[in-house]
């Protein structure tokens, strides 16, 4: 096997790895629409039907947490899609290789990271040259 690519073995590993998180992102979210879905029943619906029911502040806070809360969820849905598609690269045989200049990239970002798509040096040059301009 090239040195420029992972192991079958090494790839079932960061598979299992990314369906992990996958399954404890999708808990996550479950918990965040549970929040979302009592606190539609409480006082946020009411800060909704009536201004005079609930003091301002609260109305605010509530549609203040909410609007967190869906940013948050937002946010996850998002960085699910990205490790979806870790798992598509996974199984086209590109997981783990650079982008940009082709090469292996380390298995320590790949597990921080599963969902890079640049080794270090190209990431930072990115950034170096984005600052640039």
């Amino acid at each position: 096997m090239s040195k420029d690519k992972y192991s079958k073995k090494d790839l079932a590993r960061f598979k299992k790895e990314i369906t992990k998180r996958i399954d404890e992102l999708n808990g996550n979210m479950d918990g965040i629409r549970d929040d979302l879905n009592i606190d539609s029943k409480g006082n946020a619906s009411l800060a909704q039907d009536s201004v005079y029911s609930v003091h301002m502040a609260d109305a605010g806070t509530d549609s203040y947490e909410r609007e967190k809360g869906f940013h948050l969820m937002n946010r996850e849905t998002d960085y699910i899609n990205f490790l979806n598609l870790a798992l598509q690269r996974i199984d086209s045989g590109e997981f783990g290789i650079c982008a940009v200049c082709g090469k292996k990239i380390l298995e320590e970002r790949m597990m921080e990271v599963p969902n890079a798509t640049k080794c270090v040096s190209c990431k930072e040059g990115e950034k170096l040259n984005l600052n640039k301009v």
